[in-house]
């Protein structure tokens, strides 16, 4: 529908005066007009454990009612209009904060948290007309189960050299949402059952999320059914390659996944599926993204080092600036050594020597020399169009996050998981993991 020239069109197919209130503007009082100050709604955004500060999140006050968003595998652009016709619209800064400027005063104001499908809707009591509401990190923090909100579904492969599945206990999410494939929970664990460096593979009894063995990860990854479902697939590091239990029919379903919108974050040794399997015995396989130069060049040296730190990368990636000025602010670089990322003890690795500047964007490096070898990237997918028709997001990480958390098939899931505060890695990793959820900006590169 289209409204002539002086007039717009409503929610609900009218059309208005531009200068005719619909909604929730009609309760926008004037204060500017009457000397006063505006009338705004401010906070903090957390993670679900209501500690961590999250930085762009979007926070706006909708105009309309807005339905739940679809799981799975869809293509969600930041080109696309944000559902509710907001009418007031922000995103937090590096210290997690955000203020909603000129919002409807009076009762029950609807206030949505999101970032991709993590979605929060609270209704602010009251909010005073040509004043500022603060509202509490109570109120604030994204879902931890989805009666508190919508989270993505993800799915989580565990692996013996890199325990991700343990991360998100201590990003807050409740152990009621973590279960086994086909559960209600939100977040499902699966274990490489056939690799001699699978991780865990079974809840420990009376675990509130799940009981009993995980799947195979084989039967998430083998085919586009497995995992479209899904909104986000993590893959932790299960010690190497391991490319006889990835078919050449799972690294195609993987990238058609990736392509049609999924996110897909690979720690360390399952760069397989950036790089294709090089490895003999009838085992090698192509690389699927952009052949046949590949995204990325690759020496897989094994090399393991706690010294010197990584490095934020604040001229390739777009974010790099917000990055590094988080990390300091939440502890995750050292007082003074902006973009630095320490490392524990033996849990880097350098596997990859470079990226293509022209379709990667590099977020982490190692400084070895004089060398900088890429930690953590991201590309968007599918990577062979232009950047303004992709819909998914792959992130890679050689720098092993979870340092003080262990995952062994041997031992019952959450048992080996750490408690101890977020280490510099992991958090590191947190920005990531809620970052890889939202929607795509192009361009990317």
């Amino acid at each position: 529908m289209e409204c002539g020239d002086g007039y717009r069109c409503t929610p609900d197919g009218r059309c208005v005066g531009n200068d005719e209130c619909v909604g929730l503007e009609c309760k926008i009082k004037d204060c500017a007009g009457a000397g006063r100050p505006l009338t705004t709604i401010s906070g903090t955004v957390f993670a679900p454990n209501g500690t961590l500060p999250l930085y762009g999140i979007q926070v706006y006050v909708p105009n309309v009612p807005v339905g739940p968003p679809q799981d799975g595998a869809v293509c969600d652009r930041c080109t696309d209009s944000i559902p509710g016709y907001p009418i007031a619209l922000t995103k937090t800064d590096e210290n997690g904060k955000f203020s909603l400027v000129n919002v409807p005063s009076g009762t029950e104001v609807p206030v949505i948290i999101q970032t991709g499908k993590w979605r929060r809707e609270i209704k602010v009591p009251m909010v005073a007309e040509c004043a500022d509401t603060a509202l509490t990190a109570a109120e604030t923090r994204l879902p931890k189960n989805k009666s508190e909100g919508y989270m993505p579904k993800i799915a989580i492969s565990t692996g013996a050299a890199d325990a991700l599945e343990c991360l998100v206990r201590k990003l807050g999410i409740d152990d009621a949402e973590l279960g086994t494939a086909g559960s209600a929970a939100r977040l499902h664990l699966y274990a490489d059952n056939g690799a001699a460096g699978q991780g865990a593979n079974k809840f420990r009894g009376g675990f509130p999320g799940g009981s009993g063995n995980f799947a195979n990860s084989t039967s998430l990854w083998n085919d586009i059914t497995g995992l479209k479902p899904y909104d986000i697939v993590i893959l932790s590091c299960e010690g190497d390659q391991y490319p006889n239990t990835k078919s050449q029919a799972a690294m195609d379903a993987m990238k058609a996944y990736a392509d049609l919108g999924g996110r897909v974050f690979l720690s360390h040794w399952h760069n397989v599926w950036i790089e294709g399997s090089t490895q003999g015995g009838g085992n090698q396989k192509p690389a699927v993204w952009a052949p046949p130069n590949g995204l990325a060049t690759w020496n897989n040296s094994g090399t393991t080092f706690s010294t010197p730190p990584d490095r934020i990368d604040e001229v390739s990636n777009p974010k790099g600036m917000s990055f590094a000025t988080w990390m300091l602010n939440v502890g995750g670089s050292p007082a003074g050594q902006r973009g630095v990322v320490p490392i524990e003890a033996n849990t880097g690795k350098q596997t990859c020597t470079a990226v293509d500047p022209n379709r990667v964007e590099r977020w982490v490096y190692w400084p070895s020399g004089n060398n900088e070898f890429p930690q953590m990237f991201q590309f968007t997918t599918p990577a062979e169009t232009t950047p303004d028709n992709r819909c998914g997001k792959v992130v890679f990480s050689d720098m092993h996050v979870s340092g003080d958390s262990r995952s062994s098939p041997g031992t019952p899931y959450p048992d080996q998981c750490s408690s101890a505060p977020l280490t510099p890695q992991e958090k590191a990793l947190a920005f990531m993991f809620f970052d890889i959820a939202s929607c795509i900006q192009p361009p990317l590169l």
